[in-house]
């Protein structure tokens, strides 16, 4: 067993993931061998009761909030991802990678073989070294690189710093998201306004355009949009927009960029329990009840859409661009 195996850092036995050392361990080396056990058959799982069902604890923290910190604590992988070597030598840059859809696609992006750099604001150091410690547990290099992501020039050099570090880049993740809850357009702020703006459609653009001219054929771009997209909700006004942008971003730039053989794909989320919600993506009130009205009853966990990442990023995908994979519980579209 590699060293790097054994020295996942005490953090994890107290902090976000909230899982033992021992258990960790022996999860994550298997996961990256991409091990199998053919012997006995999985038993089926009724998603209705796989993981915690509302209500949920009251809770808020500040923004952006750390998962480390939830009730219940979200479940992205850590000891139930296990990897088949799907993305073996692939190189991958995920905005948001220390929790949430980000965490998960991280996790499970090292675990299928692929080497990881991951980019959060300093605030979210805490869950950030945690994902750090898992990839390098499953064998692969991490590049943690912290910063603003409604900076322009800061999202070209993450992108430059990933390329330098990582020796390449042929999956770009492009994740990361602000959500504020307002009851009214009159409650959201020019500067809240322009915030959830810079980090949610100016910050891709800047990351798309740095990062094509490292990209080959055969690379994918895959963007987080949402269920806003589809149905929005009336206390999501500004997030809402944002995340129909991003479902038109994508579908414009697969024709873009399909004859240069970059695919371009889309993820959008139902409910899912992140500290998007906790920070303000929800009152406190709907935090307790959060994914109830789902026909599956309750929110969904990031793990449950890290095999949609990496579908979208391997090369068994290869005719999969322009489209968006919804995950909603039964809820939203797709």
């Amino acid at each position: 067993m590699p060293d790097n195996e054994n020295a996942i850092s005490r953090r994890l036995m107290v902090g976000g993931a909230g899982l033992g050392l021992a258990a960790i361990a022996a999860a994550a080396p298997a996961s990256a061998q991409g091990s199998t056990d053919t012997a006995t058959p999985k038993p089926l799982q009724d998603p209705t009761t796989k993981y915690p069902r509302p209500p949920y604890p009251r809770q808020t923290q500040p923004w952006p909030g750390l998962a480390g910190k939830m009730d219940p604590k979200p479940d992205h992988g850590e000891l139930s991802y296990k990897g088949t070597g799907r993305l073996t030598g692939r190189k991958a840059l995920i905005t948001g990678g220390d929790s949430g859809m980000g965490r998960a696609a991280a996790i499970a992006y090292a675990r299928e073989g692929a080497d990881v750099a991951i980019n959060y604001l300093p605030a979210e150091e805490a869950d950030a070294r945690e994902v750090v410690d898992l990839i390098r547990a499953a064998g692969r290099k991490a590049v943690p690189i912290p910063g603003d992501l409604r900076d322009p020039a800061f999202c070209r050099r993450l992108v430059d710093d990933a390329v330098r570090q990582l020796g390449g880049l042929d999956i770009l993740v492009s994740n990361a998201g602000r959500q504020q809850s307002r009851a009214s357009i009159l409650e959201v702020s020019d500067e809240d306004f322009d915030a959830t703006m810079k980090t949610n459609i100016y910050a891709p653009f800047y990351l798309i355009k740095a990062a094509l001219p490292n990209m080959k054929p055969g690379s994918a771009i895959i963007a987080t949009t949402s269920e806003q997209a589809y149905d929005p909700s009336p206390d999501l006004y500004d997030y809402a927009q944002t995340k129909a942008a991003t479902m038109n971003f994508v579908k414009s730039l697969a024709k873009q960029f399909g004859p240069k053989g970059i695919r371009v794909n889309g993820v959008a989320p139902g409910p899912i329990w992140t500290p998007l919600q906790v920070s303000g993506g929800a009152s406190e009130g709907k935090v307790v009840t959060f994914g109830a009205t789902a026909p599956l009853g309750r929110a969904g966990q990031p793990v449950e859409l890290a095999g949609i990442y990496v579908r979208l990023a391997e090369d068994d995908g290869s005719y999969t661009t322009g489209n968006v994979y919804g995950a909603g519980g039964g809820q939203g579209q797709p």
